[in-house]
């Protein structure tokens, strides 16, 4: 059973570990699906790479209109 302690760090078995293919140092993401339910991920190196490859910038937009053409408000 995982253990929260009073610095809110949680402590895996380490059996759960192994299944789960997490070693110490490993990046996790976290999210909350339900209420009382989190969900772990662990992070792959190199998963988003080429992800934005496609993507052409504009050199000539600002970083506040690249902002503003984000969150078009319809």
């Amino acid at each position: 059973m995982a253990r929260l302690s009073t610095k809110r760090q949680i402590t895996i078995p380490i059996d759960q570990c192994e299944i789960a293919g997490i070693k110490p140092g490993d990046d996790l993401d976290i999210f909350s699906v339900n209420k009382g339910q989190i969900t772990f991920f662990k992070k792959s190196k190199g998963a988003a790479k080429g992800l934005l490859k496609d993507i052409k910038a504009k050199s000539k937009m600002s970083d506040e209109q690249s902002r503003q053409s984000a969150i078009k408000i319809r």
